[in-house]
């Protein structure tokens, strides 16, 4: 890591204001404070739950979530943005409250997920929007931006990945299970869905465990405990490399699309780590980069900062 680069993005997160997400919220809309609904579409005949605030009139940002939790990571930032925007955060199939259908009976694919997101935007008469990718929201999102670049209005891109150089030593026994399908490359990743490892996945690389809520633990546990999510998961696992012979094509539509870029990753990241963060600079020119002192999931710690810098960013981009 270019240890200018570092520096600087140390000091743009430090100079940030301590304040919190309910109160940027506020800040927004001072006689209001926005409320958020629990939604459920029906898509295809499953039920997919999502979090939905603001004025529908109003700009669309698009929330993604990541693997092992739902639309509650952004429980906080809805808020903060939907004084001005209007907020669509979903759960996949297998995640949340949306349904979770037999492993052995459905699609479990981030092309379907995609489809899916891309059919409950249209059932909400969404035409353009802003993405926010994370972790697995990153090949989702990537997925619909392939389908159609023209409704993606600007992207925030939070530890999601795009580019080789991201998937490290952490991904090699994923990447043996690609190789080769066999129970002996299988029943190492259940040692992933196990509360130690939903723990660490929160904690690992923050700077202080008092702001990292111990809520997201057992939300995140009891969705991954329930009979049959197991074999949903690792079918996400397989399918997962099905997005890195995609990388290229991606790469290739940054470059020639240009969507404006809001980069906010947490550098002590040990899943996507920040090597995966730099390549973005050789496809996008419109891209503000913060690498900020925190882990994977940057906005228990950071969602103040990161809040703050996706307002600037959508009052110049959401349209």
């Amino acid at each position: 890591m270019n240890r200018r680069d570092f520096s600087a993005a140390m000091l743009l997160a430090t100079a940030a204001p301590a304040v919190t997400l309910p109160a940027i919220a506020r800040a927004a809309s001072p006689a209001k404070a926005p409320r958020t609904a629990y939604r459920t579409a029906d898509i295809d005949g499953l039920s997919i739950a999502y979090r939905e605030a603001g004025d529908p009139g109003a700009p669309t940002v698009l929330l993604l979530h990541g693997f092992p939790t739902s639309s509650h990571m952004y429980r906080d930032l809805i808020p903060a943005l939907a004084a001005r925007y209007h907020v669509i955060a979903p759960d996949y199939p297998g995640f949340g409250a949306s349904s979770m259908p037999d492993a052995a009976d459905f699609n479990y694919s981030f092309a379907n997920f995609a489809r899916l997101m891309t059919a409950l935007l249209d059932a909400k008469g969404v035409d353009r929007y802003a993405v926010y990718l994370m972790d697995y929201g990153a090949p989702v999102g990537f997925r619909m931006f392939a389908a159609a670049p023209e409704r993606v209005t600007g992207m925030i891109i939070q530890n999601g990945n795009a580019y080789a150089e991201g998937l490290a030593e952490f991904w090699d026994p994923i990447k043996a299970y690609w190789a080769d399908r066999t129970p002996a490359t299988a029943d190492p990743l259940r040692g992933f869905l196990t509360l130690d490892a939903t723990k660490w996945q929160f904690t690992h690389g923050v700077r202080d465990l008092e702001t990292v809520n111990p809520d997201n633990f057992w939300h995140v546990q009891h969705l991954l405990d329930r009979p049959g999510n197991q074999e949903v998961q690792l079918k996400l696992f397989l399918d997962y490399g099905t997005n890195v012979a995609e990388y290229p094509g991606w790469q290739s539509l940054l470059r020639e699309h240009q969507p404006p870029a809001l980069l906010v990753w947490g550098g002590n990241d040990h899943i996507f780590p920040a090597s995966g963060a730099y390549p973005y600079k050789r496809d996008l020119t419109d891209l503000e980069f913060h690498i900020l002192d925190t882990g994977h999931f940057a906005l228990e710690e950071e969602g103040p900062f990161i809040a703050q810098r996706m307002l600037a960013f959508l009052s110049r981009t959401a349209r």
